[in-house]
């Protein structure tokens, strides 16, 4: 098993889904806005993958504007 989120970044929310693994979702996609409240669902969607997988899932996020840059600038 190789659980992953994957973040679709848009202007003020993300549309996301979760995987167990390659072709298999974890519930439907869902969506969370930039706030606090956005990502606390984010965290609830992260501690329900990993205690139904039993592994901590990676997030992966799209190359999008300057959000995929490193802190530093570089890419």
């Amino acid at each position: 098993m190789n659980p992953i989120i994957g973040l679709d970044v848009s202007k003020g929310e993300n549309h996301d889904q979760a995987f167990f693994d390659k072709n298999k979702p974890f519930n439907k996609t869902f969506r969370f806005t930039h706030t606090t409240e956005g990502l606390l669902t984010l965290l609830d969607v992260l501690k329900s993958l990993e205690v139904e997988s039993g592994l901590r899932p990676a997030i992966i996020q799209e190359a999008t504007v300057h959000y995929h840059l490193s802190a530093s600038g570089i890419s």
